[in-house]
Order: structure tokens, then C-alpha cells, then sequence
């Protein structure tokens, strides 16, 4: 719904003004197979604007991890964690105040992971991180909202903290319960 591919079944959802929004979704599906990762990634510019950065976008491209010949590959014969980078790159080139990242870690290389990591860390806006990687939510997460089961948990701290909080909640042998799909109902 936030990101306008789903309409509410009832009442609205209003962004605000200020609201930038920048998606990378799990199926990473909006890159053209044709472009080379350096088109793909730079849009054909040679300095791209990074922030408040002016960057030579080759250099840009090889912060992650795509240098030299990497550059002119075609997306389409990327392997799943190269095309997560290319859409990564895409993504954090052009910014945003609101990053929606659907399993941003799939398919990715540790080097990678830890660029992602970094990235968040220093980010100056607000990230949502769907993910299964617990290691990972436990590395960036400051908030989590936990579904289980037909109860929705809000908690302030990483997901190590939020393991602890359940387990005095729920007893020692609480477990995280595997969301199942069922249509939303009013």
C-alpha cells in the first residue's frame, strides 16, 4: 500500500509531502536485461550525484563490487546476489527519506552484506527491512514489528532484544511462529 501496488480494503493511506520513497523489492524485477551493469546502474552519466556527492559513477559502480569488464556485463545474465547489487546501487543512488526493502539480503555476498549494513547504519532517513535473516535484523534493527500469529508486536531494539522480551513474555520455549498467507478480511 505504500508503495500505491495495493489499495486499501478500507479506510485511506496518506504519505506525507515530504515523503520519498525508494523500493527495492525481492523479485527485483524493473531491470532492463539488455542495459550493462554500468548503464543500468549510472543511467549512461559519468558523474552521478550521490547525496550531496558528486561521484565518478564508474567509481560508484565499483563500490559494489562491479569493476573493471564487471561494468559491461549485461544485466540479464546476472546471478541473483549481482543483480541485487545493481538494484541496491540503483536504489541508494537516487535516495530518499523512506527506504522499503523487501529481503535486501537474499542472493548477497558477505562483502556486499556488510556495505548494505553500513549503508543503513548511516542512513539518514527511515528503512523498513522485510526480512527473514534474523542475524542481519539483529545487526540494523532498532524497532521491530513482529507478526505472530494473529497478534502484531511492536518493540523498541534489535531482534536479539526482542528474542529476550518474548521469551520472558511467552516462557523459555517461545519460538518466532511462520506467518501463513490468508487474505485480509474487514
Amino acid at each position: 500500500m505504500i508503495t500505491g501496488e495495493e489499495s486499501p480494503s478500507q479506510g485511506r493511506l496518506e504519505l506525507g509531502d515530504s515523503v520519498d520513497i525508494a523500493y527495492v523489492d525481492q523479485l527485483r524485477d524493473d531491470l532492463n536485461p539488455d542495459a550493462t551493469v554500468w548503464e543500468e546502474i549510472s543511467g549512461g552519466e559519468e558523474t552521478l550525484s550521490v547525496g550531496k556527492k558528486e561521484m565518478n559513477s564508474r567509481a560508484y559502480c565499483a563500490r559494489f563490487n562491479f569493476k573493471g569488464s564487471d561494468q559491461q556485463q549485461k544485466v540479464g545474465v546476472l546471478s541473483g546476489g549481482e543483480r541485487n547489487r545493481v538494484h541496491l546501487a540503483k536504489l541508494l543512488r537516487r535516495g530518499g527519506n523512506l527506504l522499503l526493502l523487501d529481503e535486501p539480503t537474499n542472493d548477497l555476498d558477505v562483502g556486499t552484506l556488510r556495505s548494505l549494513e553500513e549503508g543503513l547504519m548511516n542512513f539518514g532517513g527511515c528503512a523498513v527491512v522485510i526480512s527473514h535473516d534474523r542475524w542481519f535484523l539483529d545487526r540494523v534493527a532498532t524497532h521491530i514489528l513482529a507478526f505472530e500469529g494473529d497478534e502484531v508486536i511492536w518493540f523498541e531494539g534489535n531482534y536479539e532484544a526482542f528474542k529476550d522480551h518474548m521469551r520472558k513474555q511467552k516462557g523459555e520455549h517461545w519460538k518466532p511462529t511462520r506467518v501463513r498467507y490468508r487474505p485480509l478480511s474487514a
